[in-house]
């Protein structure tokens, strides 16, 4: 089949999103309201805010604003892969806080209980399957990046599953598997559009009052003093509130001070039709684990419940001044990139059409996991900055909002990992420069048995890089 064909047909709209169970709209801010909390943004983040601050006080008044729909951006578009690792992986975090490491690799499996148990409690039903992440080495010099994570994680007392080609083989059936490393407990299969709406109508079921279509344009103190209540502003609205949590994600903060910490990353993804019975015999894969290769530009891929398989990443693309839009949202050349990968990744299925085409915007600063802030006298706490390892993080990074935004130390609140801020990136033009740069050279290294040029080897030194 011509590489092209295969997803000239596609939908191009999230096949998490694409799905007439979505909940109607909330209406939106119209007028003058007040609040105890006011979270902004109706992602996963803003969500977990919401249901949590209603949990630790359900007589709390807590008012979530949307700019469109809740789940309609990153948390609706990602491929579900719901992480234990609040650091984006051992590795990262090992390098970044190493004081602290052992800390946070509890706190992040504590995290993932914590989010399995809430499904549970609340019935939302959004595919949750904890089948593990699988990483595969494609190239000799992967396995020993793969000998080198296992022999990392049984220092810090995690020992995940080693799989050498004939295992590996014998599991999934590709032809570019040399071996595999498979953390059995660290990670969930979610859907993810279904877990933000689940999260919302928990939301809504505790209390909490949700406006969509409700684009903040600024907060602001109403009055002087660190007494004053802030004002929340929308284009036909405003909320007076004592506290706020803003959960923008890869959208500009409406404190702009922030802004140079996070630049959106294009993520591109693909979904396959569904496979036949014979299609997924030829394949393997029973026990359904997450897949990502090793490669500096990786790739992720996964089965869904009826049966398809999603395949993105590997070409994340950085648009000049940080633009964003529908118009960057469809990419033929990475579509067509992860449509050749796919079929020499499994040829058994090189006939196989895929129905949908999206992309989303990932958050993405230089520390590879998410940073916080609080401002204006600590009336308002953000957080940001996931770089695409935020469905699972995402709970925490809300809990440790929320603490932030209590004024009260906390065990979340003394933590390096939050009180210390990434490094930011630069203006333009070196802004688009060093990040094009960093990626022609992670490709580079993929194809020099992953050797560091001199670029990266510096940006390792100084801890500014560049992830997908």
């Amino acid at each position: 089949m011509d590489r092209a064909a295969a997803f000239a047909d596609a939908t191009p709209l999230s096949f998490w999103l694409d799905d007439p169970a979505a909940p109607e709209p909330a209406s939106p801010l119209v007028g003058r309201i007040r609040a105890d909390l006011v979270i902004v943004g109706g992602g996963y983040t803003g969500l977990w805010a919401a249901l949590l601050a209603k949990q630790d006080d359900p007589s709390r008044h807590v008012v979530l604003l949307e700019g469109d729909r809740c789940g309609w951006a990153a948390s609706g578009r990602n491929g579900g892969f719901c992480a234990a690792s609040l650091t984006h992986g051992l590795s990262n975090g090992v390098e970044r806080f190493p004081r602290e490491i052992a800390v946070l690799e509890r706190l992040g499996r504590e995290n993932l209980d914590a989010i399995e148990s809430t499904i549970a409690e609340q019935g939302i039903e959004c595919d949750f399957e904890r089948t593990g992440e699988l990483n595969v080495a494609t190239e000799p010099h992967q396995v020993a990046w793969l000998r080198e994570a296992e022999a990392q994680a049984n220092e810090h007392g995690e020992h995940p599953h080693f799989m050498d080609r004939d295992e590996l083989q014998a599991d999934i059936h590709s032809p570019t598997y040399l071996a595999g490393l498979w953390d059995q407990e660290g990670c969930a299969l979610v859907h993810p559009a279904k877990l933000a709406w689940g999260l919302r109508g928990a939301c809504e079921q505790a209390g909490v009052q949700i406006f969509e279509h409700s684009r903040v344009d600024g907060i602001e103190p109403d009055g002087p003093g660190a007494q004053a209540p802030m004002l929340v502003r929308t284009a036909h609205g405003t909320v007076a509130t004592a506290k706020v949590v803003l959960a923008t994600n890869a959208y500009p903060s409406p404190v702009k001070r922030l802004r140079k910490y996070v630049v959106p990353v294009y993520d591109y993804v693909l979904m396959t039709e569904p496979l036949t019975a014979e299609q997924q015999a030829a394949i393997g894969w029973a026990r359904r684990q997450g897949i990502g290769s090793t490669g500096n530009q990786f790739l992720y891929f996964r089965p869904t419940a009826d049966n398809r398989i999603l395949f993105g990443g590997y070409d994340a693309v950085y648009y000049y001044g940080n633009r964003m839009g529908p118009a960057l949202e469809q990419r033929k050349a990475t579509f067509a990139l992860l449509s050749t990968q796919f079929a020499l990744m499994f040829p058994q299925l090189q006939d196989v059409r895929f129905t949908h085409s999206w992309s989303g915007a990932i958050d993405t600063c230089s520390r590879f996991c998410a940073f916080f802030d609080r401002s204006f006298d600590g009336r308002v706490s953000s957080v940001a900055g996931y770089t695409g390892l935020g469905v699972g993080a995402s709970r925490f990074g809300a809990r440790v909002a929320l603490d932030l935004v209590s004024g009260e130390e906390t065990e979340l609140t003394r933590l390096e990992f939050v009180q210390r801020k990434p490094i930011p990136f630069p203006p333009e033009p070196v802004r688009s420069i060093g990040i094009n740069l960093t990626r022609w050279s992670m490709a580079r290294a993929d194809t020099h048995g992953g050797k560091r040029n001199l670029w990266l080897k510096a940006l390792d030194k100084v801890g500014l890089g560049f992830d997908s």
